[in-house]
This record gives C-alpha cells, structure tokens and sequence, in this order.
C-alpha cells in the first residue's frame, strides 16, 4: 500500500470525515463521478446506495485498490480533465482533494460542466494548503515549512478558488462552506512527515506522545447546480 493511500485511509475513518463525506453526498443524484477516488471510499458508500457510481483517477494503482475494495463501483484511469463519459450523462459530480494537483483547476471544473446534466450538481471539496494550523514550539519555522509545502503543490490555494472556478464555468446556486479536521493525536503524523522532519517533527511526535498535539485543516466545500 502506497503512503498516500495509508494517509488517505486514515483521514477518511475520522468520524469528522465520514460527516463531511455525507454532506457531500447529498442531492447528487443516481449517477454520479468521483473524480480523485483514491481508494474509492465514496464510490463505494454511494454504490451501496443504490446510485451508480463512477471512479476516476490517474493512478493506476488507486483504481486497481478500490476496483478490488470496492467492487460494486465502476472505475476507470483517467484525467479530471479528460473524463471518459458522455456529455449530460451523470447527474452529480464530486472532485474531493483533487484541484489543486492541477496546472489548469479550470479545465476540469469545465469538463465538469461537461459530463452533468442539466440541474445536476457539481461537489468541489479539498484543503487549502497555506491555512494549516499546527501548533509548535517554533512558529515561525513552521509557517515557512507550511508555506514550503504549499508552494510545492501545482495549485495550493484552488480550495479558495471554488466558488469563482463555478461560477466562470456557468454554475449557479453556487455556495461555499468551511468544515475543520483536527488532530490532537499520532494519526497525522505521516502527514505532518510531508511538512517537516528533523527536529521540527520529533517535537510533534513528542507532542502526541504527550497528548499535546494540535493540527487542524480547513476543508473548503462548495457546490453548483448546471444550468439548463
């Protein structure tokens, strides 16, 4: 199992997780893509709705977990950008921790558009990577390792984007909301790991040892209807 999906798996049995991914579920529709499934956590809890759920990620290693966990959900390699679907054919989209991989976010908020059908209901989520929030001894180290960190990223800051990357592709209804996960124990620190090391880490890992550990995310959510 790769580190991504060990991180990936941890965060989503965090019942502040399992609540968000329920908000994200709702008005979705009976067939709905999940672009970025990972694992294919969703994919599969929607399925077992009794929706028909779609898959989507570029790596092939994801699709083959989830094909594997989750096999009563449908999954496909391939592009946010390049979906393999027919124009208007699912009714909800969901883009979960995935926009910000992007050189282009826009593009795939456009084959969003795409792929839905007319009143169908388009789901961004994903972190902002310059608002983590980590308690140290060192703040000033750790506002440079954050900003570090985002900076590697293609688009740290799409999750702050949402509402206008709707709104440019014909989106309407679009609305935005703000949901924090925190950590005060050693479930972050494989994520904490791609912040820092050395010294800087040993002291989280210190601080979770001694329950004094403090990290908390803001998860941005925002959804759109397709307009006729």
């Amino acid at each position: 199992m790769s580190t991504l999906l060990a991180i990936l798996d941890a965060h989503d049995d965090l019942p502040q997780a399992r609540d968000l991914r329920e908000r994200t579920y709702q008005a979705l529709g009976d067939t709905v893509v999940d672009v970025g499934c990972g694992g294919g956590r969703a994919v599969g809890e929607l399925a077992a709705r009794g929706v028909r759920a779609i898959g989507v990620d570029l790596n092939p290693e994801m699709i083959e977990v989830a094909a594997e966990r989750w096999p009563a959900g449908e999954f496909h390699v391939a592009d946010a950008t390049a979906l393999p679907l027919d124009d208007g054919s699912v009714t909800g989209y969901r883009a979960d921790k995935v926009l910000h991989t992007l050189a282009e976010p826009g593009r795939a908020v456009a084959e969003a558009r795409r792929v839905l059908a007319g009143g169908g209901r388009a789901v961004l989520v994903g972190q902002d990577w310059d608002t983590f929030v980590i308690d140290s001894g060192d703040p000033e180290l750790t506002r440079t390792l954050v900003h570090a960190r985002a900076d590697g990223m293609p688009n740290p800051r799409a999750a702050r984007r949402y509402r206008n990357l709707l709104l440019d592709n014909g989106f309407v209804d679009v609305t935005v909301e703000v949901h924090t996960i925190v950590y005060t124990d050693a479930t972050c620190l494989p994520v904490l790991a791609t912040i820092g090391e050395g010294a800087w880490l040993d002291d989280q890992a210190a601080r979770a040892r001694d329950d004094r550990l403090f990290f908390a995310i803001p998860i941005f959510l925002a959804s759109g209807t397709r307009a006729d």
